[in-house]
């Protein structure tokens, strides 16, 4: 992002913090329960998954379950609302002048503050399953949590400032997140640790190469780290402490390449924003 923008948007830092309020006034507003339904939502999902898997014998551990659901959110989230975070103020566009690009930002900023405060919620949770259910939980990797944070907020960030721009001009875009989302979900760990997928890869000839593909997806990698962050080390090839895979840290690679794209992009386009809305 060039210098001159930075500066645009640190001088405009308090439409910024106006726009993620209303956001968050929006999301809550009429409900009894406000942000609680952050919290109820995943964990409803997780109630659900949970009661799956245990019909169909997969064993899964309750913390396992409950991180992949917690961090997922807030992908989800962000992508959703991506959709309509530029489209969704035709006449702000049209009649205003700032940077376009406050728009999704300010959202997904709104989206990471729910996210936040989630992890506060989803620490207590895991304390007292360690406490009461003897769970597999380590907080001493905690450290990374602040890495894993600012990857994933410039993953969803790339991918809002695509999607937002690009539903501008294709309507389209709207169903084929909704697709595409589910499709990444079950493609991702978030229901299941990377292990169980290694192991099922393993026999595979090719396996090898498969679970590079699969490490692919910035958010495998992300979500692996995630979990390590709050259940501590995971058994990995080798007894490492992170995958040994060449994929695993080039898809963080591409959480900045992501933005990067997701910058160029809607830079591009901003100027033809007004003539489609």
């Amino acid at each position: 992002m060039p210098k001159a923008r930075i500066g645009e948007l640190i001088a405009r830092r308090e439409l910024i913090w106006n726009l993620v309020l209303r956001s968050l006034r929006i999301r809550y507003k009429g409900s009894a329960l406000g942000f609680l339904w952050t919290l109820l939502n995943p964990l409803m999902m997780m109630l659900i998954y949970w009661l799956f898997i245990s019909i169909l014998r997969f064993e899964v551990p309750l913390s396992h379950l409950l991180t992949g659901v917690i961090f997922w959110q807030f992908v989800a989230m962000c992508t959703s609302d991506a959709v309509r975070s530029v489209s969704g103020f035709p006449n702000l566009v049209k009649k205003a002048y700032f940077p376009r690009i406050i728009l999704p930002l300010s959202m997904v900023i709104a989206n990471l503050i729910n996210f936040a405060l989630s992890i506060v919620v989803l620490a207590v949770i895991l304390f007292l399953l360690k406490l009461f259910a003897q769970a597999a939980v380590d907080f001493s990797f905690l450290w990374m949590l602040p890495f894993v944070m600012a990857i994933q907020f410039c993953l969803v960030l790339g991918i809002a400032l695509l999607i937002s721009s690009a539903n501008v001009f294709f309507r389209d875009i709207e169903h084929i997140v909704g697709v595409v989302l589910q499709a990444l979900f079950f493609l991702t760990p978030i229901i299941y640790p990377l292990s169980f997928v290694r192991e099922r890869i393993s026999g595979f000839k090719s396996g090898g190469v498969l679970l590079s593909i699969y490490l692919l997806n910035p958010m495998a990698s992300l979500v692996t780290l995630f979990r390590k962050a709050f259940l501590g080390r995971e058994l990995f090839a080798g007894g490492g402490f992170l995958p040994p895979e060449p994929a695993f840290y080039i898809s963080l690679g591409l959480s900045l390449v992501m933005l990067f794209a997701g910058v160029r992009v809607f830079g591009k386009l901003e100027p033809y924003f007004a003539d489609h809305l």
